[in-house]
């Protein structure tokens, strides 16, 4: 087989300096550090929507309207599509070359609860590449795209959540590709991305998803969706699919399913699709995370992945998880995570993940592998400390914890599952 190295770093909390590298000893870049706001009056033409006969109104949807405005922007050289103070309810937006969209304080831009105002192309979802809805807010091979401004995208997804758990009650198996919605953001193929201030609410589905991009920021992001009255079904907050460089920082996350999940491909052949590949060089840091299923994921279509460092968490159900897919060849390798308070119900999570499993026409289960994973500079209470199950299906090595003081209902470690495992002022219940 084919093997593939990639490298995801997750940073929390704290500054970086001129001497610090990534897990793999590769220099961290001085472009991580520059952190300047959006100016949007350099950006070119302001075009608020409401002077290009789209009216203040929240119950009637403008899709063609407010495309237009975006249209008619890109034509002129491109500018700043500026959404004013009130709501406004849209199917799918597509920005174009030197477009941007910023959102005015007390600005809303809400999608549709009618799928039917959400076309189908082809897109990237599920680890797969295929037809698929796109979202409320689109951009394919843009360089230099921003979205800014400290108003809201309410993704409107209720109705939404309420047919899918109605549909799992009566097909208890049915899945995303089954029960579709569409999500709030979908960046493809794009560069020198910045998304910033603004809150990101209420996601049909994913909240933001972006699929091989290089040199984007999320800053400043206020990201949510609730766990009750009605649960938001997989509505992650940030899903990083085949990307590099990556930066998000000063961000809260607090969402009924993976805070930010890592992904590069789904299937027994993955690794042998061009679609697929590795996210690398990614930092996360001073974030905070409520309530959601895990804070820093592999998500179970990764085929590799490798993180890094520091955050505060609060309630969600797992710290770091890593999704092994018996179906999928996956390699998750230099995973820091340090410096990170709070509380959880499990600090580590690996297990198979075998939810729709399907090998397809292979014959052999595919052999994932997770090395050199270190997580250090830890306070955290927890239920588990260490939910790791053994399997055949994968390789786990390399592991290190240290400075690590934990409070937890079963603090247990075996480390008999992992080889080349060493702990290093590891104090648990004491």
């Amino acid at each position: 087989m084919k093997q593939i190295v990639g490298l995801v770093l997750i940073l929390c909390c704290t500054q970086m300096v001129a001497q610090e590298v990534f897990p793999d000893g590769k220099a961290i870049p001085e472009w991580f550090r520059e952190n300047k706001e959006v100016n949007v009056n350099a950006l070119g033409k302001k075009y608020s929507i409401t002077d290009y006969g789209v009216a203040n109104d929240s119950t009637v949807v403008q899709t063609k309207k407010i495309q237009g405005v975006i249209d008619l922007a890109a034509r002129n050289g491109g500018g700043v599509i500026v959404i004013p103070k009130g709501t406004f309810l849209s199917g799918s937006l597509f920005f174009k070359n030197n477009t941007h969209l910023h959102l005015e304080e007390d600005a809303v831009l809400k999608g549709s609860d009618d799928i039917s105002h959400f076309p189908v192309k082809m897109t990237r979802m599920e680890g797969q590449t295929l037809k698929y809805f796109m979202a409320l807010v689109n951009a394919d091979g843009l360089d230099g795209f921003t979205i800014s401004g400290k108003g809201t995208l309410n993704g409107n997804g209720l109705r939404y959540w309420k047919s899918f758990w109605l549909r799992r009650s009566i097909n208890p198996d049915c899945t995303n590709m089954e029960e579709m919605r569409p999500r709030i953001i979908y960046l493809s193929n794009c560069k020198n991305t910045q998304i910033e201030g603004i809150r990101i609410m209420n996601s049909p589905f994913w909240s933001t998803h972006f699929y091989k991009c290089s040199f984007l920021k999320l800053l400043n992001l206020c990201i949510t969706s609730p766990a009750s009255p009605v649960k938001a079904p997989s509505t992650d907050a940030v899903d990083l699919d085949v990307c590099n460089n990556v930066l998000i920082k000063n961000c809260y996350m607090s969402v009924n399913d993976d805070a930010v999940a890592l992904k590069g491909g789904k299937g027994p052949w993955a690794d042998k699709d061009a679609n697929n590949g590795e996210n690398y060089d990614i930092i996360i840091e001073d974030c905070t995370y409520g309530f959601c299923h895990s804070a820093f994921t592999c998500g179970s279509e990764s085929i590799l992945s490798r993180i890094v460092r520091r955050c505060k968490v609060d309630r969600a159900r797992a710290l770091l998880t890593l999704k092994m897919r018996p179906d999928t060849p996956q390699k998750y390798e230099y995973i820091l995570v340090e410096d990170i308070t709070g509380n959880v119900q499990n600090c580590l999570n690996i297990a198979p993940w075998t939810q729709f499993y399907d090998l397809k026409d292979r014959k052999d289960t595919p052999l994932s592998y997770s090395n050199n994973i270190t997580m250090r500079n830890i306070d955290i209470d927890c239920n588990v400390f260490f939910n790791v199950k053994k399997s055949d299906q994968y390789k786990l090595s390399d592991f290190c914890f240290e400075n690590l003081t934990v409070r937890a209902k079963k603090g247990k470690v075996d480390q008999s599952v992992i080889d080349s495992f060493t702990m290093n002022n590891v104090k648990i219940n004491q």
